[in-house]
C-alpha cells in the first residue's frame, strides 16, 4: 500500500485546512464566497458542511473590515485564516496587515501574538487583466514582522499551509491561479514543512535557476530542454521568501558558479533583485559570470491571452536566459 497519493494543488490545500480545523477549534476561515460556494478556486469546498457557519464564514465584499476582524480575533487567541480572493485586493487591507498585524508583537514588547494567515492568490493567467493578475509579493517581503510563503506544488502547498496555521506571527500565504489544477504526490501521513527551508527541485552542475510559485514548473521544463543541449541546470525553490533560506541558495551557487533568478513579478523593486544582492555580497567569489534576472515586464497585465503571455517569463524565455548565463 502506497504512503502517498496524487492530489491537485487545490485538494492539498483543502486537506490541510480540514486537518487543522479538525485538530484545533481555534482555527476558522472567512472570506468572500468561501462557504456555500466552496471558494472561487474550490479550495474551501465541503468546509461549511464539516465545520458549520461559525467557523466557515462568508463575508461581505469588505476586505478591510473582515481582515481587521481577523487581526482582532488573532489577538484574542483564535487562529483565523482570512482569504483575499485576489492579491490585488490586498491593497485594501495594508493598514490592517502592515501597520497593525505585522507590528503588534514588537509594539507590545513581545507580549502579544497575531497568529493570522492571509491566504490569497496572485499572478498572471486566464485573461483576468490588469486588476486581477498582479504579483505583489515584494510589498509584503519588504515588511518586518510578516512571513511570506509561495508554494509551487501540492506537497509544498499542504505542508507549508499547516506550518502557516501553526505560526504565531502573521503569514502571507500566496497561491497562484495557474497552479490549482496541477497534480503532485502528497503523503498520506500528517506532515509540516518548516519555514526557511528551500527545496532543490532538480539537481544540476552548470547553472542555478532560482524560482518560486508558478515559475518553478516552467523552470523545470526549461531544465529538461537545457539538458538536451548539454547544460545541467539546478532548480532551487525558496518556498518561503520570508524567512529566506540563504544557505541552500549560496551552496547551490558555490557548486554551479552561474545564477539565473526567475520571477513572474516585474523586475523593478522585486524579490529577485534582493536575492541577487545577497548572492553578490555573500557568494561573489564563487561566481563565474554576472547574476542574471528574468522577470515580468514593467507594464500592467493585458487582458488579451496572447499579450498576457508576453508580459511574464515563459519556458522558452527561461531557456534563452539560461543559455546566455551558463555560457558566459
Amino acid at each position: 500500500m502506497s504512503d502517498t497519493r496524487e492530489l491537485l494543488y487545490r485538494e492539498a490545500l483543502n486537506e490541510a485546512l480540514i486537518e487543522e480545523m479538525t485538530n484545533d477549534e481555534t482555527v476558522f476561515i472567512m472570506g468572500e464566497g468561501i462557504a456555500e460556494r466552496g471558494g472561487s478556486y474550490k479550495v474551501t469546498v465541503d468546509l461549511l458542511e464539516k465545520f458549520g457557519p461559525k467557523r466557515v464564514i462568508d463575508t461581505p465584499i469588505a476586505e478591510n473590515g473582515f481582515t481587521g476582524a481577523g487581526v482582532g480575533a488573532a489577538l484574542t487567541g483564535m487562529r483565523p485564516i482570512v482569504e483575499i480572493l485576489f492579491i490585488d485586493f490586498s491593497m485594501l487591507v495594508l493598514d490592517q496587515i502592515v501597520n497593525q498585524a505585522a507590528k503588534f508583537r514588537f509594539m507590545s514588547g513581545n507580549t502579544a501574538r497575531v497568529p493570522l494567515v492571509l491566504r490569497t492568490q496572485g499572478g498572471v493567467g486566464n485573461g483576468l487583466a490588469a486588476q486581477h493578475s498582479q504579483s505583489l509579493e515584494a510589498i509584503f517581503y519588504h515588511i518586518p514582522g510578516l512571513k511570506v510563503v509561495m508554494p509551487s506544488d501540492p506537497y509544498d502547498a499542504k505542508g507549508l499551509l499547516k506550518s502557516a496555521i501553526h505560526c504565531d506571527d502573521p503569514v502571507i500565504f500566496i497561491e497562484h491561479k495557474l497552479l490549482y489544477m496541477n497534480k503532485g504526490m502528497v503523503p498520506d501521513k500528517d506532515y509540516v514543512i518548516p519555514f526557511g527551508e528551500a527545496s532543490v527541485k532538480r539537481e544540476g552542475e552548470d547553472l542555478t535557476i532560482i524560482a518560486w510559485s508558478a515559475m518553478v514548473p516552467k523552470a523545470l521544463k526549461a531544465a529538461e530542454i537545457l539538458k538536451e543541449e548539454g547544460i545541467s541546470a539546478e532548480v532551487v525553490d525558496p518556498r518561503t521568501l520570508v524567512p529566506l533560506d540563504k544557505s541552500t541558495i549560496i551552496e547551490s551557487v558555490r557548486k554551479t558558479e552561474h545564477v539565473l533568478i526567475v520571477q513572474e513579478a516585474i523586475r523593478r523593486g522585486g524579490v529577485a533583485s534582493d536575492i541577487s544582492s545577497i548572492i553578490q555580497e555573500e557568494a561573489f567569489d564563487y561566481l563565474d559570470s554576472p547574476i542574471a534576472i528574468l522577470a515580468g515586464k514593467n507594464i500592467p497585465c493585458p487582458f488579451n491571452l496572447n499579450l498576457e503571455k508576453l508580459v511574464v517569463p515563459q519556458v522558452e524565455d527561461i531557456v534563452k536566459a539560461a543559455r546566455k548565463s551558463a555560457y558566459k
